[in-house]
């Protein structure tokens, strides 16, 4: 069943202890997606259509290139380089045959060869790939708080979330939810959110008095990896 199969990397964030469970989700997506396109797939006609027509954004370029199999992605830069320089040529030659790129000021932004370049610029297949599963997990965190009490106790115990992820369960509560409901939700999000971000600030305070003079015979206590979770806190997971 489809909800076994997504209800599992749900419950396993939840349990993961870390500062964020839905960019421990992400990262993880990113990681096996990153894997996948560096694996044989990218000899697959169906991934390499896809790959060709959406190539990757700048973030997720620059981790490709970092990886092993240079060859691979040499293969799909030059398959999708040949269809976008195919289609470019092609738009450039039309507007050239309609008297030129823009006739007026006002079709500046509509010009149909920008309207594809900031199209490019803004698809990725790895970016499409995590955000459809992630899209899915949503919803799962939804149904399980609905149906199982034992998942509102890992979320209610879980250490809260980053703050884009904190904002995105805030927008999807008032879709999933009944209002009753997403008030019940938001009360224990807010709350969880806002403990979470105490108990990390608390740390990171507690790792900067750890370098004055007066300080140093102090225990460490939690406060080793503030820097760390509170760069997740504020920013999300960063591979």
């Amino acid at each position: 069943m489809k909800e076994k199969i997504y209800t599992i990397p749900v419950t396993d964030a939840f349990e993961s202890n870390c500062e964020c469970p839905l960019c421990f989700m992400e990262h993880k997506l990113e990681e096996e997606a990153i894997q996948y396109v560096m694996g044989p797939s990218y000899m697959e006609d169906d991934v390499r259509t896809v790959t060709n027509e959406l190539g990757f954004c700048k973030y997720h370029v620059e981790i490709l290139s970092k990886q092993k199999n240079t060859l691979g992605l040499a293969l799909m830069l030059q398959t999708h380089m040949a269809k976008t320089t195919k289609d470019i040529h092609k738009l450039v030659t039309s507007s050239k045959s309609s008297g030129g790129l823009f006739k007026k000021k006002d079709s500046l932004n509509n010009a149909p060869l920008l309207e594809y370049i900031n199209k490019l610029e803004d698809s990725c297949y790895i970016c499409d790939k995590v955000n459809t599963t992630m899209d899915r997990y949503i919803d799962t965190i939804f149904m399980l708080w609905n149906k199982e009490e034992s998942f509102r106790d890992k979320l209610k115990n879980s250490k809260g979330f980053c703050a884009k992820h904190f904002g995105l369960l805030h927008k999807v509560s008032a879709q999933k939810l009944s209002i009753k409901e997403s008030n019940e939700f938001l009360d224990v999000l807010n709350k969880l959110y806002t403990d979470n971000l105490d108990r990390v600030s608390e740390d990171l305070e507690w790792f900067i008095k750890k370098f004055d003079y007066r300080y140093q015979n102090e225990p460490w206590k939690d406060s080793k990896d503030a820097v760390q979770r509170t760069i997740i806190k504020t920013n999300g997971k960063i591979i």
